[in-house]
């Protein structure tokens, strides 16, 4: 695992954005690569020069459009019943699916956007809003909205965090756990956030008309 993430951080470091670019859409699929050992180490080179700080912003977020597009229109053409049969080869199991379609049908549009802040769901709502077919124009400004917020926060974190800790690029499982420390904060916000909207939904949603 250490080769892998060592792999990772050179194609940030010697790849630039194209490397941030193709590791964030991978990250947005079912891949296991971890935004939060893409973007830190990204903002952290980008303090010292090598990037610039919005670019990494940007690179982070129009791979993560690209990944969740990609899911999406993979869910769209292939239908439930497939990603359910053959999900769990690629690490979809169909309690991970139905999780996501629960967070999807709760928070509808707004879900996509929140969903793109927390992890475990933040990855798998492209497949729930193909299978339904969320309209393509809402799932993409959602998508890009909350991916955007996402790797400003990790930026912040890199350029702060990681710019007075250098060695926590020697150790990346340390450097998540400090991220996870100092974002508690941030998850927080996002779950109050959620509440808030669904109850905005909620006292706003039309009635069902009522049976003659």
């Amino acid at each position: 695992m250490h080769r892998l993430i060592a792999l990772w951080f050179s194609w940030v470091h010697d790849g630039g954005y194209i490397g941030i670019v193709l590791l964030m859409a991978m990250e947005s699929t079912v891949l296991p690569v971890p935004s939060e050992l893409v973007i830190p180490p990204a903002a952290y080179w980008a303090a010292q020069g090598r990037f610039t700080m919005w670019g990494v912003v940007l690179a982070g977020t129009a791979g993560s459009v690209i990944g969740a597009g990609l899911m999406y229109w993979v869910s769209r053409t292939v239908g439930r019943l497939l990603v359910v049969r053959y999900g769990a080869y690629i690490g979809v199991t169909e309690a991970k699916l139905a999780r996501a379609e629960r967070w999807l049908a709760r928070y509808e549009a707004g879900g996509v956007f929140f969903a793109r802040l927390l992890p475990v769901v933040r990855h798998l709502i492209g497949m729930p809003a193909g299978i339904v077919r969320m309209p393509v124009g809402t799932y993409l400004l959602m998508t890009t909205a909350g991916s955007a917020l996402w790797c400003t926060v990790l930026a912040w974190f890199g350029a702060t965090v990681i710019g007075d800790q250098p060695r926590l690029l020697d150790d990346p499982e340390q450097m998540i756990t400090v991220l996870k420390t100092r974002a508690w904060w941030f998850v927080g916000l996002v779950v109050i956030l959620c509440a808030l909207y669904l109850l905005v939904v909620r006292l706003t949603a039309k009635p069902a008309p009522s049976q003659p």
